[in-house]
């Protein structure tokens, strides 16, 4: 056998053909250059803000690599085809009588030589498509990679690796195919539909039957190997279909070359082979991840028509979980099928008392990258304030927040929202006490454990962030990433939480100096605002047209205030801040209806109310002060911190004075260990409160978006859904200090 194999290497390296060949394959090189030049010169072309949505280019090597198998397989067809076109083949016959030992004896030179002709052929290609997009290559995407993928990349090395290794073994189809052809042009054309034609049939199918068959095309193979993307398969099935292939080629090429009477024993031990290969290599199951709950059309119709639903029983105490349960809707934005599954991410809602299947459906299109690897989930969780068990009028509406100088104004505001939360809690004591998020959290567990996932990723939004530090409490071991989106902290002091609100006041004044369409344009608005806020803590403003009760005290028009002056609306116009300052103009002048017309239009009160249905969730978690004493402290520091907006870090937390219930889940610290380290993101409001609260778990990294804005993915804001895919599909954190901005600028990672 040595002898064979000695005598094909002459005869491949005696044929210039191979060399020529060998020479063309540089064109796959220039081919990914090529490429490259043209994807860098589009997104050049692109507005800053569309960058982000521009496909990646990924490690190049999938630009050229159809041609460079294309003349690899070439050469491995005429290893065998040259020897039939002209004649040699039955000298070859005559020395080695065995044709299957004549056809296995041209493997190690053919392999051999297109196992270092493909590392050069892969490493090339790469670096030049790296070197084509230069500094670009860095730029991250909304699909969670960056437009170029560097060696460093995870899984990028091995990728180019198995690149090299699967250009082998195309080569070795390519012998395959020639041994049963026979012909070096019915060769050629029988590789051009295995190598170029049918991956183009693949692209013209539609989603996800283009993704599920264009996984199967050898192009695609090496990606999924490595696992850095690019089909449905798992690693170890890919690597078991590459090897596959290559054993059907040959299996065929030595059934065809087999004397009559013997290549149905050829073919047998061929197919036994093929047939084995899964049980040899330790094949796992393929399945896309069990998904128990029945899903079905969502009943309500306003949803997205995308969306599925189902529903998940969960105790109504989870201390009894035999008592009384209630049910929950889930919903379901299922995974597109363009990439290999990774999971499912659960999406937390904010509010508290928002439905996240609602919102699920509303920011359908913020999620539409994340599903090429992942379920995305929601619930509509018991704290939602329209499930009909208590009355939502009730939960909608509640008293009106007073900022007690004494004790005994502080008792009276304590009677106030005890009989408001009685009022509301009469239609079912049981349910109404138990809207904490602990509780919220098991009920996130039991729609895990209903999915069937050992682990979850998630993103908490808002007041999101409280069931989720709950959940990391509770169920450590079940988080596999975790992002937090502008989320509450309940372990920063009040007053800090809001010292942004603060800066966004300074924001507004700057505006009012510099722009004509702020009706305080020409006037001190730090000294009118505040001049104004003292005068109606003296004599509460009246609202125009409304009884004496109505009249707008310092502490209501700052509350009032607040969400216009960290949400100005779109530039360059702020409505919102044109608005504010209309108001705050008339105000001024003996009248604050310019703030009671805007907060109608959310609460259909003339002040500002305390919802019953956000307090029976912030008062079982702890929000409250535990005395007179505490408040008075917790005043003395906002008045310290916030000389505009004293006093509207307290607002919640004075809700819950005279609460009927007692808190059941109060803050308490996250685990030291067991934790995955969390993403967090946030804007000018609430960037450094996120921040906090995230690097309290060792290893978290963060992401500042320098403008306005809250809960920042499901707003579509591009370049934090590029860094928080990124970190959900391959764990990977954004280097220190990385900022985003509202046309997605931020440095390269």
């Amino acid at each position: 056998m040595i002898d064979v194999i000695a005598s094909e290497w002459l005869k491949f390296r005696s044929l210039r053909s191979n060399l020529y060949l060998l020479a063309c394959s540089a064109s796959a090189i220039g081919a990914c250059a090529a490429t490259a030049f043209m994807i860098g010169r589009g997104f050049d072309r692109q507005p800053l803000d569309q960058r982000l949505a521009f496909p990646t280019n990924g490690d190049g090597i999938g630009n050229g690599i159809a041609l460079a198998y294309f003349v690899l397989a070439v050469l491995g067809a005429l290893t065998i085809t040259s020897e039939h076109s002209t004649g040699t083949i039955q000298a070859s016959l005559v020395a080695v009588p065995r044709r299957q030992v004549l056809l296995l004896a041209k493997i190690p030179a053919l392999a051999a030589v297109a196992l270092v002709a493909g590392q050069v052929l892969a490493f090339a290609m790469h670096a030049a498509s790296m070197a084509v997009l230069g500094d670009r290559a860095g730029q991250i995407l909304r699909v969670g990679v960056t437009l170029g993928t560097p060696l460093s990349e995870p899984g990028v090395l091995a990728s180019v690796i198995v690149a090299g290794l699967s250009m082998a073994a195309v080569a070795l189809i390519g012998l395959g195919v020639g041994a049963v052809v026979r012909s070096t042009p019915g060769a050629l054309v029988a590789l051009a539909v295995i190598i170029v034609v049918l991956p183009v049939v693949a692209r013209t199918l539609p989603m996800p039957l283009r993704a599920q068959a264009g996984s199967f095309m050898i192009e695609n193979l090496p990606f999924q190997i490595a696992g850095t993307g690019g089909g449905i398969l798992p690693p170890a099935v890919a690597a078991v279909l590459l090897v596959g292939y290559v054993a059907v080629a040959l299996t065929a090429g030595a059934t065809v070359m087999a004397p009559a009477g013997r290549r149905i024993r050829v073919a047998a031990i061929g197919v036994a082979t093929v047939v084995l290969l899964p049980a040899v290599t330790g094949l796992p199951d393929t399945g896309t991840g069990p998904s128990t709950p029945a899903w079905a059309d969502c009943a309500d119709k306003r949803l997205a028509e995308e969306l599925r639903c189902a529903s998940v029983t969960v105790p109504l105490d989870w201390a009894k979980p035999s008592g009384r349960r209630i049910e929950l809707t889930v919903g379901l934005l299922p995974a597109t099928g363009a990439q290999r599954r990774i999971g499912a991410v659960f999406a937390i809602p904010g509010g508290p008392g928002a439905s996240g299947v609602a919102e699920l459906s509303e920011n359908a299109g913020s999620f539409a990258e994340l599903r090429d690897r992942f379920d995305v989930v929601s619930v509509e969780p018991r704290n939602t304030i329209d499930k009909g068990v208590l009355p939502y009028d009730c939960l909608v509406s509640g008293p009106w927040i007073t900022w007690p100088d004494t004790r005994a104004e502080y008792a009276e505001l304590g009677r106030r929202n005890q009989a408001a939360a009685e009022r509301c809690r009469a239609a079912d004591p049981d349910f109404f006490d138990h809207m904490d998020s602990a509780s919220v959290a098991r009920d996130m567990e039991a729609v895990r454990a209903a999915l069937g996932e050992d682990q979850l990723s998630f993103i908490a939004n808002s007041y999101g962030g409280i069931p989720a530090i709950a959940y990391s409490r509770l169920f450590p071991g079940r988080v596999r990433a975790m992002v937090f989106d502008g989320t509450a902290n309940p372990y920063m002091s009040r007053a800090q939480t809001r010292l942004p609100h603060e800066e966004s006041f300074a924001r507004f004044a700057a505006w009012c100096t510099a722009s004509t369409a702020c009706a305080l344009h020409g006037q001190d608005v730090g000294e009118v605002w505040r001049s104004l806020v003292a005068r109606a803590d003296r004599v509460p403003v009246p609202v125009e047209g409304e009884p004496p009760q109505a009249a707008y005290s310092g502490f209501d028009l700052k509350e009032a205030a607040a969400p216009s002056i960290v949400s100005p609306g779109p530039a360059p116009g702020y409505p919102r801040w044109t608005e504010l300052a209309e108001a705050i103009k008339r105000a001024a002048g003996g009248d604050a209806s310019g703030f009671a017309d805007y907060v109608r239009q959310s609460t259909k009160s003339p002040k500002v109310p305390s919802f019953t249905g956000m307090n029976m969730t912030h008062c079982l978690d702890g929000l409250g002060f535990r005395d007179y004493a505490e408040y008075r402290a917790s005043r003395r520091e906002g008045e310290r911190l916030l000389p505009n907006l004293a006093g509207t870090e307290l607002w919640h937390p004075l809700a819950c004075v005279g609460w009927p219930a007692p808190a059941t889940n109060p803050p308490a610290p996250l685990p030291s260990t067991g934790l995955p380290p969390y993403l967090g993101v946030g804007s000018w409001t609430d960037f450094e409160a996120t921040a906090d609260l995230v690097r309290r778990v060792p290893g978290s990294g963060t992401v500042e978006y320098q403008d306005h804005g809250h809960g920042l993915y499901n707003a579509g804001k591009s370049c934090i859904i590029a860094h928080v895919n990124r970190y959900l599909i391959s764990l990977r954190l954004p280097a220190a200090g990385t900022v985003c901005g509202p046309q997605g600028v931020q440095p390269a990672t």
